[in-house]
C-alpha cells in the first residue's frame, strides 16, 4: 500500500482555497499511485479557527463542503481533518474529527480525544473529546488514526502532560497494524526533536509504523513547520519532509528503506525559515502585497528588513530612516547601506524640525520641567506617525522592529516603535537576533559589520546606549528566560549567581510593562512561552514579584 501524507499550508476559514488544495495534493497522490492521502488536522478549515468555531454558519459551511468533497473524490482514498457535531446533548457542542471518504461516500468518522489547553491551545473552549479514534481497514491493514494531541501521551518524556487515557493504547488493543497521526504541531525550537522522540517511542512500544502528516505554514502568530515524518515499526525515522513549505511525502508499505543520516540544519537556519515564511504568510493572507520598515541603523531593524525582503522579495518593501538631532551619521550610512544590499527601496525623512515643533508648542505647558524619557518618547511616537501615515497612504503591512528583550522589559514606545500590524521578532531575545545577523552575513556581508559591533543604541539622547539603563544583554537574557520560560521565581533566578538588585529590578519591569504587550501587535512565536496569547498575566495586580 502507498501513502501520500500531503503537507499543505491552508487559509482558515477560506473552504474554495483549501479544498483546491486538498484536490491539487490528492492529484499528485493519484498520480504516484497512491492508495489513500492524508491530510492534517482541520485540514478543511485550517488550523486554529479559535472563535470561528462559535458561529454556526461557520461549522454548517464546513459540514456542507465536507460532503461535497466527498461526492467529488474518486480513485483513492482520503483522511480529511474537518469539525463535527457532537451527537450527545451534554459536553460542548463540537468534535475535533477526521473523516475517511471512499468511492464518492464518508465510510467512517473518528475525533479527537486528548484536549489540549495549555500555552497557546485553548481547544476545550470549543471541543468535547471524541469517544473514540478512527480505525479502518485498507487493502488488509488496520489503520489507527489519531489526531495532534493524542500522541503526547508517552508518560516518561519530560515536559509532556499527562491524560487519564491513552489513545493510542486504546487503538493497538482494538488491533492495529498502522498509526498515522494528523498535526496541527506549531514550531518552536527544539520541537522537532520533540516530535521525533514521541514517534519513535510510540512506533517501537507497539511495533507498528507511525506516519505523521503537520500542517505548515504561518497562521497569525503560530508557525507550522511541517516536517511530516514516517517511522519504522522499531522506531527509526526514514522518511521526512521539508519543513517551512508544502509538500508530498510517499510511503509504500512493501518497500524496505534506509535509515537516513539526521539532517544537520543549523538552529539559525531554521529561525530565520519559520520568520520569513510567517512573514510572507501573515502579509499574504491579510492581503498585503508590500511592507514597510523603519531603518534606524541598528540590528534589530536591519534583521527585519532582511527578513521581509526573504519573504516578499526586494521590489515589495521599503526601508525609511527617520534620522533624529540624536541619530549619528553612522547610522544613517548603515541603514542606507543595508538597503542598497539587500535591494529594497529607501527613503529619509528627517524629524528634526517636527521634533522642535513638539517640544515648542508643548513648553507651555511642561514650563520649567527638566527633559526627561517624555522627549525620548516624543522621537519615537514622531516616527510611530510617520510610518503609520505611508502605510496608509499606500497600503503597506508596517512591520514592527522590537525583540523580545525590550518588549520583556518594557524598553519600547506604545504608539511609537511599537506601531504596527506584526512583530516578527517579538520572539526573539536581543542575543538570538546578533546571532542570526551573523549567520546572515557567514558568506557576504548582508548586515553591515559596523551594526554588529557598535554598542546598541536607541539613539533618542546624546551618548545613549541600552545599557545605560539595562543590564548587559546576554544576563538579561538569561533571566528573561528563566522568569517567563521556565517560570522560576525571584529566588530561584539569584541563586543562579545573578546579582540579586539586577534580578529584582528585571523583574519588576517585566510585571510592570503587561499593559504595553498587551498593546503589542502579534508577535511571531519561536520559543516555548512567547508573548501574546500564550502568556496570560493580568494588568492590575499587586507589585510584589515573586
Amino acid at each position: 500500500m502507498r501513502i501520500a501524507l500531503c503537507q499543505i499550508n491552508p487559509i482558515i476559514g477560506d473552504f474554495d482555497y483549501n479544498i483546491a488544495l486538498i484536490k491539487e495534493a490528492g492529484a499528485q497522490a493519484r498520480k504516484q499511485e497512491c492508495d489513500l492521502a492524508v491530510f492534517p488536522e482541520l485540514s478543511l478549515l485550517g488550523y486554529p479557527p479559535k472563535d470561528l468555531l462559535e458561529r454556526p454558519a461557520f461549522i454548517a459551511e464546513n459540514l456542507d463542503r465536507l460532503k461535497r468533497l466527498a461526492a467529488e473524490w474518486e480513485g483513492i482514498a482520503l483522511l480529511c481533518g474537518y469539525v463535527d457535531l457532537n451527537p450527545l446533548k451534554t459536553g460542548k457542542p463540537l468534535i475535533n474529527s477526521v473523516a475517511l471518504i471512499r468511492d464518492k461516500q464518508i465510510i467512517q468518522k473518528g475525533g479527537k480525544r486528548l484536549l489540549p489547553t495549555y500555552d497557546v491551545f485553548d481547544e476545550a473552549r470549543y471541543f468535547e473529546p471524541a469517544a473514540a479514534s478512527l480505525l479502518f481497514e485498507l487493502q488488509g491493514l488496520r489503520i489507527g488514526v489519531t489526531i495532534c494531541e493524542d500522541i503526547w501521551n508517552v508518560g516518561d518524556i519530560e515536559d509532556l502532560p499527562h491524560y487519564p487515557i491513552d489513545p493510542v493504547k486504546t487503538l493497538s488493543e482494538r488491533g492495529m497494524d498502522l498509526l498515522i497521526n494528523i498535526s496541527g504541531s506549531p514550531f518552536t525550537l527544539h520541537k522537532n526533536n520533540l516530535r521525533r522522540a514521541i514517534l519513535a517511542k510510540l512506533s517501537a512500544l507497539y511495533r507498528v509504523p507511525v506516519l505523521f502528516c503537520n500542517q505548515v505554514g504561518g497562521n497569525d502568530d503560530l508557525l507550522f513547520d511541517g516536517a511530516t515524518m514516517v517511522m519504522d515499526a522499531r522506531g527509526n525515522r526514514i522518511l521526512q519532509a521539508k519543513e517551512f513549505e508544502p509538500d508530498l511525502l510517499v510511503w509504500d508499505s512493501e518497500k524496505t528503506y534506509p535509515v537516513p543520516a539526521d539532517p544537520t540544519i543549523p538552529e539559525e537556519e531554521s529561525v530565520l525559515k519559520a520568520l520569513v515564511m510567517g512573514t510572507r504568510d501573515y502579509a499574504l493572507k491579510c492581503g498585503f502585497k508590500k511592507a514597510l520598515v523603519g531603518l534606524s541603523g541598528g540590528i534589530d531593524s536591519s534583521l527585519v528588513a532582511v527578513i521581509a525582503q526573504k519573504a516578499l522579495g526586494a521590489e515589495n518593501v521599503l526601508g525609511v530612516g527617520m534620522p533624529s538631532p540624536y541619530t549619528a551619521f553612522m547610522s544613517r550610512e548603515d541603514a542606507r547601506t543595508l538597503t542598497q544590499n539587500i535591494g529594497i527601496a529607501f527613503e529619509e525623512i528627517p524629524i528634526t524640525q517636527i521634533y522642535k515643533s513638539f517640544q515648542k508648542e508643548l513648553a507651555k505647558v511642561f514650563k520649567d520641567r527638566p527633559a526627561d524619557v517624555t522627549e525620548e518618547n516624543l522621537q519615537a511616537r514622531i516616527r510611530g506617525n510617520l510610518l503609520m501615515a505611508l502605510s496608509n497612504k499606500f497600503g503597506y503591512l508596517l512591520l514592527t522592529t522590537g525583540n523580545k528583550s525590550e518588549l520583556a522589559v518594557g524598553y519600547c514606545t506604545l504608539y511609537g516603535d511599537m506601531c504596527g500590524g506584526l512583530a516578527v521578532i517579538a520572539d526573539l531575545p536581543k542575543t538570538l537576533c546578533y546571532r542570526l545577523a551573523r549567520y546572515l552575513n557567514k558568506d557576504n556581508e548582508i548586515i553591515p559589520e559596523r551594526v554588529l559591533i557598535r554598542p546598541p543604541t536607541a539613539e533618542l539622547r546624546a551618548d545613549q546606549t541600552d545599557q545605560d539603563t539595562l543590564p548587559p544583554y546576554d544576563i538579561l537574557d538569561r533571566i528573561i528566560e528563566a522568569a517567563v520560560v521556565h517560570n522560576q521565581s525571584t529566588a530561584e533566578i539569584i541563586q543562579q549567581g545573578f546579582e540579586p538588585e539586577v534580578v529584582r529590578d528585571v523583574l519588576h519591569r517585566l510585571y510592570a510593562n503587561e499593559y504595553k504587550r498587551r498593546q503589542a501587535p502579534p508577535g511571531l512565536k519561536i520559543t516555548t512561552k512567547a508573548f501574546g496569547y500564550g502568556r496570560r498575566y493580568p494588568l492590575a495586580k499587586g507589585r510584589q514579584v515573586f
